[in-house]
């Protein structure tokens, strides 16, 4: 018998649809959300979710410590099936792979995304913290600038995924709005969901790939399409909203590189990330 994989976090419309179905061992039915879209295709950060929760459900631990996924053709909403695979299994951490795919119109099966993974227990960390990150210098809040207000995007096409997010950007990283981008490659900026959900691992998942490609800040304009993705998952969140600073160090034939870091309320840095994404034509 089918049997459906939720969050016990809340009936949010982000667990919704990032719900899969056990159909049989390993393999998960999912219905890709339309309003996770972006330009023409879903959102990477969304579907990095929804394989992250069907792997959580496979594997004996719950928790993603370290994934990698690896973007093989561009997924549209609708049907898609997810086929996990246990990699290995140890007393505190396991590792599984995942691949999501869909049925071209002719019915042609197409790999989407191909994800590797490592997960344990968030909650049986321990040990002191040494680092010399520090959370991004920004303004609160109320003083950063929503994504409704000014123009709209610099690009056409779907933008849905934006009514589920509940994002302010630091005023500094959007001069692209107004034609005036600082240069610098960098985006700052506080992140939640628009219906309130308090974040947990999966959600950090999105995070990471959610605000505005660091392209913009640049000066071009278009899809930045990631061809791969690296999320580290440091703890679980506390509640609140998060804030993420994304920066791009280098553009050079034709591709970029993204690294984010996403703090929490007690200013704990709970996740980083690098993803490598095609620069916009």
């Amino acid at each position: 018998m089918a049997q459906a994989v939720q969050a016990s976090i809340g009936d949010s419309e982000f667990d919704r649809d990032t719900a899969v179905t056990l159909r049989a061992p390993g393999v998960y039915d999912a219905e890709l959300s339309p309003g996770w879209t972006i330009i023409r295709a879903v959102n990477g950060g969304y579907l990095l979710a929804l394989l992250g929760r069907a792997l959580g459900d496979a594997l004996p631990h719950a928790d993603p410590f370290t994934i990698t996924a690896h973007y093989l053709s561009a997924s549209r909403p609708g049907p898609a099936e997810i086929r996990t695979e246990t990699v290995r299994t140890g007393r505190t951490l396991s590792t599984g792979q995942a691949s999501l795919l869909q049925r071209d119109e002719d019915g042609t099966e197409v790999e989407r995304i191909r994800v590797l993974a490592t997960y344990g227990d968030l909650d049986t960390l321990h040990g002191e913290v040494r680092t010399s990150a520090r959370p991004p210098a920004m303004p609160p809040y109320e003083q950063c600038a929503g994504t409704g207000d000014g123009p709209p995007p610099p690009f056409s096409g779907s933008s849905a995924i934006m009514d589920r997010l509940a994002i302010r950007l630091d005023p500094a990283t959007v001069g692209w709005v107004v034609g005036a981008p600082s240069g610098k490659g960098e985006t700052r900026g506080w992140f939640g969901l628009a219906d309130g959900r308090d974040h947990d691992p999966l959600s950090l998942l999105l995070a990471v790939d959610a605000l505005p490609p660091t392209s913009f800040d640049l000066g071009l304009s278009g899809w930045t399409p990631t061809v791969e993705l690296t999320v580290h998952v440091r703890c679980r969140p506390a509640p609140g909203p998060l804030r993420i600073a994304i920066a791009t160090r280098n553009l050079a034939g034709g591709f970029l590189e993204e690294d984010a870091e996403v703090w929490d309320s007690a200013d704990r840095l709970v996740a980083q990330s690098r993803q490598l994404a095609k620069a916009p034509r």
